[in-house]
């Protein structure tokens, strides 16, 4: 047990090796004077699950074809992607990412209508975001235009974009981290089992024992609220777990392809990403399904889902309330449809595919297995509504990141805001070096 030695307490304990925990611990290791550092991570390498290539879009999200974010949403990710951006031309390896154009496509009166006011609206914000009509759509993306009908209107706002292994950037940071004067000491394999108060620290009780920290930041994606809850903190959120599943076409775009979003959905629209390890393939996703399930696959985690949303009859009727509403039932059953045998690619073709590439066949269509992980939707059980942005929970010298939205995209950025508020718990002698951040990402 320990004798409370602060050598043997560390100042930091990051839980979590995805792409938010690794950029926290990338920020802290270069950019602050802590030095006792430690990452707790439960798989054998970083980014093994939501930040998984085969588990997210692939994309660097910065707000231009993204038509769910409003305008103000829209410079908050472009200022915080843009500092990633940074890190993939300075540090990242170079086959972690590719460049590639990238558009929303509207289709019909009332789309390309809502696509119009949008880009007078993003214009000014985007000065590299392009209107085009269906004849420069045919000569970037030929598909979008062979065999639809013609007097379909038809518009696109494209831009330059990054499709980006999320995974593989988790990794990067922690190799980055491991070259700094006071490098971290990093811990895979391990995982945690709880976190437990204590006088001056916490104790956090591993699969490969105990572990001592002043300050402890939880980046578990939605196990970091099971974590939060038994220390008393964020009763009053939920997760819904919402699972993807993605098809494949070969040679089907050469580069990203965003639908307009359905107004008043919080699940994305169906988009069309070329695969970065394999860019022959298109993915075409996600379809929607709710599983009682934090990690996809992981059967293990349906009672970490039943502690976070359904363990009080208020949080049932939450998930009840939001999950059947007439809109989100709707969309929610014939997503179901989607991933029948036989039939699902039929129905996924003739009622999304078709929209985006008219002269798509089923045979052309196969669904891929075992890709597309957990997009923990964050409910307020008080109020019986989704949450959007981040998801974050403070508590005292602790803080738990569910999900911060848009996710991997903007992690440097949040991992930011986080690593200078645990210089804050930490008190005077700590700092953050804003001046070689700076010049590192903003010059």
């Amino acid at each position: 047990m320990l004798n409370k030695r602060d050598d043997k307490i560390y100042d930091v304990a990051i839980v979590g090796g995805g792409i938010i925990g690794a950029a926290a611990l990338f920020l802290l290791s270069r950019y602050t004077n802590i030095s006792k550092i430690i990452i707790l991570e439960k798989e054998a390498k970083p980014g093994l699950i939501n930040s998984n290539s085969e588990n997210n879009s692939q994309t660097l999200h910065i707000g231009d074809i993204e038509t769910n974010y409003s305008l103000e949403k829209a410079k908050r990710v472009k200022i915080q992607a843009a500092f990633l951006e940074k890190y993939l031309e300075k540090f990242a390896p170079k086959d972690a990412f590719r460049k590639m154009n990238k558009m929303v496509l509207a289709v019909g009166r009332e789309e390309v209508r809502e696509l119009e006011k949008r880009y007078e609206i993003f214009k000014s914000e985007y000065p590299n975001l392009r209107k085009i009509k269906k004849e420069e759509i045919g000569k970037l993306e030929p598909r979008l235009v062979d065999g639809r009908n013609p007097s379909e209107p038809l518009l696109a706002l494209v831009s330059q974009g990054y499709a980006v292994d999320f995974g593989r950037i988790a990794a990067s940071f922690i190799e980055e981290s491991g070259k700094s004067q006071k490098a971290p000491q990093i811990f895979f394999e391990t995982e945690v089992k709880s976190i437990n108060p204590r006088e001056r620290f916490y104790e956090l009780s591993t699969s490969k024992g105990e572990f001592f920290a002043r300050t402890v930041f939880v980046a578990a994606g939605p196990k970091s609220l099971v974590f939060a809850k038994k220390l008393g903190y964020g009763k009053e959120f939920g997760i819904l777990p919402v699972a993807g599943n993605f098809y494949r076409v070969k040679n089907a775009l050469q580069g990203k392809v965003y639908m307009m979003q359905i107004p008043g959905m919080p699940f994305a629209a169906i988009h069309g990403d070329p695969d970065i390890k394999n860019p022959e393939e298109t993915r075409f996703g996600p379809t929607i399904r709710v599983l009682p399930l934090l990690e996809r696959h992981n059967y293990k985690t349906m009672k970490d889902f039943l502690l976070t949303s359904v363990w009080s009859l208020e949080g049932a009727l939450s998930l009840i309330k939001i999950t059947f509403s007439p809109k989100i039932l709707r969309y929610v059953v014939k997503n179901i449809f989607y991933d029948l045998p036989f039939i699902g690619k039929r129905l996924f073709t003739n009622w999304e595919l078709r929209k985006i590439i008219p002269s798509l066949k089923p045979h052309e269509v196969s669904l891929i297995s075992g890709v597309g992980g957990i997009r923990p939707q964050v409910v307020n059980i008080k109020e019986k509504k989704l949450e959007f942005g981040e998801a974050e929970i403070i508590g005292k010298n602790i803080i738990f990141s569910i999900t911060p939205s848009p996710g991997a995209s903007v992690a440097l950025g949040y991992a930011k805001s986080i690593v200078q508020k645990i210089v804050e718990f930490l008190g005077q002698e700590f700092y953050f070096d804003e001046e070689k951040f700076n010049k590192d990402f903003l010059v």
